[in-house]
Parts: structure tokens; sequence; C-alpha cells
């Protein structure tokens, strides 16, 4: 049986596993957490738009915000992605370019919920951790992040990405509603203006 997922952003199933396999060598067992999402990048804004709009014939909603100067698209699909037998990924995080530093394009990190014990397992686990980031004043607390060798990463949240936005800016509406009217802009670096990447 064909995953039309799976067609569009790569095998998730198996970079869970790895994502899994991985942290399991940096003493970290994420088998007793609920997992938040997947994020897949994508290099180009008109990329963006096509696999934006492939996910959403295969989901119910999205929601679709401005952060670091771009459109994210957070993506509910239909029905659950299954990962690590039988764990549920509920939701998509679609990032267009560009940011500041290196990532890896395609299937990009993993959000784990920690739940409650957020505070303990920093301090449980601080010497594999890469750092924090930091995402504004709507998140509470910043999720904690280990990069991998290959450039992609695994995030952990106190609570997942959706019920973090929905905290703020209410439930998630049945439907897709996509930012209005915005153009790939200029991106000004240390050697002079350069246009993004289409």
């Amino acid at each position: 049986m064909t995953d039309p997922i799976a067609d569009i952003i790569g095998d998730y199933k198996a970079f869970a596993a790895q994502q899994r396999d991985r942290l399991l060598e940096r003493g970290i067992d994420i088998s007793p957490y609920e997992l938040s999402h997947l994020a897949i990048r994508v290099p180009e804004w008109d990329q963006y738009v096509h696999v934006r709009m492939l996910l959403e014939r295969h989901a119910v909603a999205n929601r679709e915000n401005v952060w670091n100067g771009r459109p994210i698209s957070l993506i509910v699909p239909a029905e659950p992605l299954e990962v690590l037998e039988g764990k549920a990924v509920p939701l998509i995080e679609l990032i267009p370019p560009v940011h500041q530093r290196v990532y890896k394009m395609g299937l990009e990190h993993l959000g784990v919920v920690v739940g409650e014990t957020f505070d303990a397992f920093i301090e449980t686990h601080k010497p594999v951790l890469t750092g924090q980031q930091f995402q504004g004043p709507n998140s509470i607390p910043d999720p904690v992040y280990i990069l991998m060798e290959d450039f992609t990463h695994v995030k952990f949240y106190r609570r997942s990405l959706r019920a973090s936005v929905e905290l703020f800016e209410g439930p998630f509406d049945d439907g897709f509603h996509h930012v209005d009217g915005w153009v790939p802009q200029r991106l000004v670096t240390a050697t002079g203006p350069n246009p993004l990447p289409r």
C-alpha cells in the first residue's frame, strides 16, 4: 500500500527511527513521550507552495503565520502519521527558505513532548543537548534541541507545537488559511543584497 505523505516528504518512518536511535546512543529514550510534529524544510519558495498544496490534499486543516520573516505552515494530516511502532505524529511543520544558518533540507527535525518533566529532562540530559531555541514571546518554554551530525535535529518541548500555538491563537479552524500577499523578500547579507532562492 502506498503512503501519499511519504511520497511528498520522504520516508518519515525511517527518519523518526534514525533520530530515535541517535538519541538512544546519547542516553535518551523517547519511548515514554508523545511526539509533537515532523518538520520539513524546502530550499525554494515555489517548492514550499507546491509541497504545501500537495500536503493539504491529505489534511484537514492548517495554520500559516509569518515567523522569522517568512510564512511557515502547520498542517494537520487527515490521519496522524504513524512512526516508531505505533506513535502518532499529529502535525507537519513545513518551513520555506531562508534562515540565518545551515539547515538540512527535507525531513529536518522531530519534535518530542516531554511534558511537565521538561526542566528535569534538561538537567538530566544537559551534557548532550546542543542548545535552546528562542522562538519569541509566545513560546513557553522555548524548546531545547540536539543538532545531529547531518544538520538534522530533535527538539524537546514541554507542550506540543500545536498546543503552544493554540494557547495564544486559539484552536485550529477547519480548512486551510494562507498568509495573504506575501512575496519572497530580498536578503541583505554582509556581501550585499541577494535575492532569496525561488
